[in-house]
């Protein structure tokens, strides 16, 4: 459990540079397909190396995350070798950055738009933990999640346009609003939370001694369990009406389709490691990374699940996406990777054989 907030900060922490390359990945298109049938495939991906796209403005805009070398490197011993991270406008028309967010001696990254994409929640990050921060992208104007009487947002969410949710550094969960007011849930004063996800009144939240999921209704103060242990992820749908969940059970992952309540629908994928996990717009497609082991050897790729046929299709091999997003449409996807070593990020073209 304790892994997951590490891998964020290992995020932060690494140096990216502008610039983009020629395609390196094999893209798998589901050609056999009958014409009619529900089906998705892949039209195009352009690769964008050395940067971390992470959200879309709009079908021609994304949120980038690169070196910015006009603020020097790095002032800290042990990070001087790097630039900070600045975040960026990347049209993708005219392949051009503008610069949205700098912050010296600072890498900023994890940047989510809110669903009517007003407003930005992202990280700065140096050494030691992150610190979140919320932007109204209009005014520029910023306030960060910390102060009393959380201490510090150790993890931030949007619940909905004008909510943020999250755990706390002081131990306990929070509500956040676009005036910077920071609220403790009382009835939620767990150490060690884990997962904090929010839908209408109901908090579902797990701790890292305890990885059961668990509902809160913060109306009626009542608490239920939902009967899914070992979660390590839970995904709220765009409509708040299901549930997308990631349970780790010693080295097998899968990733599961829920209502509300926690009742089983499907089983979306099974493999040794998910990541990468989105829901399209419309609900129709979810997009999720998958390792799994085949004849000894471990296989990584990208896929798309299509609830209308009820499969999923591998649109890319040897790629291990982070993190995903979908643009407005539904209909081009972004991820990024790091593995270690500097983002490589894909802009991913999809053509839908059964229009919604």
């Amino acid at each position: 459990m304790k892994l997951i907030p590490v891998l964020a900060a290992a995020c932060l922490f690494t140096a990216c540079a502008g610039g983009g390359n020629e395609p390196k990945i094999t893209v798998v298109n589901d050609a056999g397909s009958p014409a009619g049938e529900p089906g998705v495939s892949v039209e195009n991906i352009v690769r964008l190396d050395q940067a971390e796209i992470m959200d879309w403005v709009d079908e021609h805009t994304i949120i980038v995350s690169k070196e910015n070398e006009a603020l020097g490197k790095m002032s800290l011993a042990e990070l001087a070798d790097s630039y900070p991270r600045s975040l960026y406008l990347y049209d993708l028309d005219t392949r051009e950055y503008a610069l949205l967010k700098q912050q010296k001696d600072t890498y900023l990254g994890g940047a989510v738009l809110s669903p009517d994409k007003k407003h930005l929640i992202y990280a700065e990050y140096s050494l030691g933990d992150p610190v979140y921060a919320v932007m109204n992208m209009e005014t520029k104007d910023t306030f960060r999640l910390t102060g009393a009487p959380i201490g510090g947002a150790a993890s931030a969410k949007w619940a909905d346009s004008a909510t943020i949710v999250g755990t706390a550094y002081g131990g306990g969960a929070y509500l956040a609003t676009l005036d910077g007011r920071i609220t403790a849930v009382g009835q939620l004063d767990e150490t060690g939370l884990h997962i904090v996800e929010k839908i209408g009144d109901t908090l579902y939240y797990n701790t890292q001694s305890d990885a059961s999921l668990k509902a809160l209704n913060v109306a009626t103060k009542e608490t239920s369990g939902l009967n899914l242990d070992n979660v390590t992820n839970v995904l709220p749908s765009p409509d708040g009406r299901q549930l997308l969940v990631l349970q780790v059970n010693g080295s097998r992952t899968t990733l599961k389709l829920c209502d509300k309540s926690g009742k089983v629908q499907r089983t979306i994928a099974e493999g040794t490691e998910s990541s990468g996990i989105s829901w399209s717009p419309d609900q129709r497609v979810i997009a999720y990374g998958l390792k799994a082991d085949a004849s000894g050897a471990a296989v990584k790729g990208l896929y798309l699940y299509d609830m209308l046929a009820d499969k999923s299709t591998r649109i890319a091999v040897d790629v291990e996406p982070v993190t995903s997003a979908w643009s407005p449409s539904g209909e081009r996807l972004v991820y990024a990777e790091w593995n270690g070593k500097p983002y490589r990020s894909g802009i991913v073209d999809i053509d839908y054989s059964l229009r919604r």
